[in-house]
């Protein structure tokens, strides 16, 4: 699903965000990326989704390959992909329904088969009493909840999440972590980036530590 062969991956001549990085995951598999802030979790993520691309080696996404796939691919493979971010991402004029329906609006769904989507996935993170809040009405816990919707409501093999407890108290950290735990369990995979190490281990044994771009021994 996800292979990454011996990556570098360099912002300046003198430093690598990461250095011969080698990680694959597979079909329902829970992988956490761990590390303090500047090891290379995000730039990790990054590349997956092809948002920057190896300056060697290889990244291999669901048949996409980093060193072939052509610009206009790039959104067909983030169709695939679910994303989630540390700040939600999520648009403040628009309801937490219409943010998780947007995900499917910009791929030309509509009607009510994309009402059926977006209930399930609001049913799915326990916000479905919340849909017709906006986001700067809830909780920093919902809008993650939301934004979790919205990464997942178009059904993707992976969920990509980049620091998604960073902005939560503890309470609502494991929350959260226990809603990725339902879907994982439903055979999506998942690549979580975060720095809270004990986290990581009370919920898995796939844990691949970095530090200043490396792969080091946890």
């Amino acid at each position: 699903m996800v292979e990454i062969r011996n990556v570098k991956k360099s912002f300046r001549k003198d430093w690598y965000a990461l250095n011969d990085i080698s990680l694959s995951v597979d079909k329902g598999d829970f992988v956490f990326l761990t590390g303090p802030t500047g090891s290379g979790k995000s730039t990790l993520l990054r590349l997956i989704y092809m948002d920057i691309f190896p300056d060697a080696g290889e990244v291999a996404v669901a048949g996409f390959l980093s060193s072939t796939i052509k610009k206009h691919e790039i959104p067909l493979l983030r169709r695939r992909i679910g994303i989630i971010f540390q700040d939600f991402k999520l648009l403040r004029n628009k309801t937490v329904y219409e943010n998780v329906a947007f995900a499917l609006e910009v791929t030309g769904e509509s009607g009510r088969k994309m009402k059926e989507k977006v209930m399930k996935a609001l049913a799915l993170v326990g916000l479905s009493h919340k849909r017709n809040e906006f986001p700067y009405k809830v909780s920093g816990g919902e809008q993650q909840k939301a934004a979790i919707a919205r990464a997942l409501v178009r059904e993707p093999f992976i969920l990509l999440a980049d620091e998604p407890t960073g902005n939560i108290d503890p309470e609502g950290s494991m929350e959260i972590v226990r809603i990725l735990q339902d879907i994982n369990t439903s055979g999506t995979a998942i690549l979580m980036a975060t720095h809270d190490v004990e986290l990581a281990k009370r919920v898995s044994n796939n844990i691949v530590n970095l530090e200043e771009g490396q792969m080091v021994e946890g």
